[in-house]
């Protein structure tokens, strides 16, 4: 991959990233969406194990491994031996943030704990995602986004109704939403260090991302001491906003305050609804919301999906089509907001990958380009960190730094 010139508000910022499979990656490409450099740097022998996340694969590489690598470049490094751990130095000597999700411990026995590198480095941002985070009784647990739902509640209110088996939400949210915590910390931390030039621990993890994602479920509880449960697609504050079945599919109804419920109403020409006085209130139509929803079915499945989002967008009623991702990826507006994009990756070719999800009006992010095969960029990171070619050919020639083969 020839190197794009880097576009963001992060432009000029160095990221070195030591982290494998979602959260640490996703923390990742945030950043380098944003403009930053990111050098990826992969163990040897195999690299980061999304490699191994197969299928599906296009042309032999694993199509979740480009989704979470984009945009980065990619050095093949042996962090085990002292010369590989010399050359991690080179990069860090100029580097501003280091992220790693290693589990605990793994940096310790390397000696890149943030100890061993904060008197060097005073100024670097250190980024470590984990399982459970550094302190508290589960600090030494490995971490995966399962375990983590299950833990931190998400598992209790996802389903379709009480007395099913739990239920994991579809995506890793705690994986997403901990690397999407991380950029945060570090961007944070890092405004902290253009004020100070000192650097600090941004520490996160699943366990605290799937806690996150709780608030309506946590506030209900501590105002009851009863904690919720599933509730299928439907809110546990406000009624009717859930998903309906139509004559043709789903559509998802927003009516979500009283003005809403009003002109849903009005859309509906339920009169019947309006003098009822169980739905004449959010409360109410909360206390009653299985008999709400039975009441407002048998008008959903009247008519087909397109013609009743037709009707609820000229009523000002916010409501959307249930897509698949296949759908999701051809929407206009998800074409618009530059959300599906192509990169064109040297083995795989021209493909598609998602977006960057913040805009910004003076200093625009863009993906930079495909995810690195492996050790793709191991010469040019060397070159970059001052190594000379006879230099990176005794390091390849001792395995401790990978470079990609045909």
């Amino acid at each position: 991959m020839t190197e794009t010139r880097r576009e963001g508000p992060l432009a000029g910022v160095k990221v070195v990233e030591l982290a494998h499979i979602m959260a640490g990656p996703v923390c990742g490409l945030m950043l380098g969406d944003m403009g930053a450099e990111v050098i990826k740097v992969e163990k040897i022998p195999g690299g980061d194990d999304t490699r191994r996340s197969v299928p599906p694969a296009i042309e032999g590489e694993s199509a979740a491994y480009m989704m979470m690598n984009r945009g980065k470049r990619g050095l093949a490094l042996d962090l085990k031996s002292e010369a590989g751990k010399a050359v991690l130095h080179r990069l860090l000597a100029d580097a501003d943030v280091l992220i790693e999700n290693y589990r605990a411990g793994t940096m310790e026995k390397l000696g890149l704990s943030y100890e061993a590198l904060r008197e060097r480095y005073p100024a670097l941002v250190y980024c470590s995602l984990s399982g459970f985070g550094h302190s508290g009784p589960y600090a030494e647990r490995a971490g995966f986004d399962l375990v983590a739902q299950g833990m931190s509640g998400l598992m209790s209110v996802t389903g379709a109704g009480p007395g099913e088996p739990p239920m994991k939400c579809g995506p890793p949210v705690t994986d997403i939403t901990a690397g999407i915590l991380a950029a945060m910390g570090v961007l944070a931390a890092y405004t902290h260090r253009l004020k100070t030039g000192l650097g600090q621990v941004v520490d996160t993890s699943l366990f605290e991302a799937g806690i996150t994602l709780t608030y309506w479920q946590s506030a209900i509880a501590m105002a009851t001491g009863i904690a919720p449960g599933p509730m299928g697609s439907a809110h546990p504050l406000n009624a009717p906003y859930e998903a309906f079945e139509t004559e043709d599919g789903w559509i998802t109804i927003g009516a979500a305050n009283q003005t809403n419920w009003l002109r849903l109403l009005d859309v509906l020409g339920a009169a019947e609804l309006a003098a009822d006085p169980r739905f004449a209130l959010n409360a109410g139509r909360m206390e009653h919301r299985i008999a709400l929803a039975e009441a407002l079915a048998p008008f959903f499945r009247s008519a087909t999906s397109e013609a009743w989002l037709a009707r609820l967008e000229a009523g000002g009623v916010p409501a959307g089509p249930v897509l698949d991702v296949n759908q999701m990826h051809r929407d206009p507006h998800t074409l618009a907001r530059e959300m599906v994009v192509p990169v064109d990756h040297p083995r795989a070719g021209t493909m598609t990958t998602l977006g960057l999800p913040v805009k910004f009006s003076a200093t625009p992010g863009k993906v930079h380009g495909p995810a690195p095969l492996f050790g793709e960029h191991s010469r040019a990171i060397l070159r970059g960190a001052g190594y000379d070619a006879a230099a990176i050919d005794g390091l390849i020639a001792a395995g401790v730094v990978g470079e990609t083969t045909a």
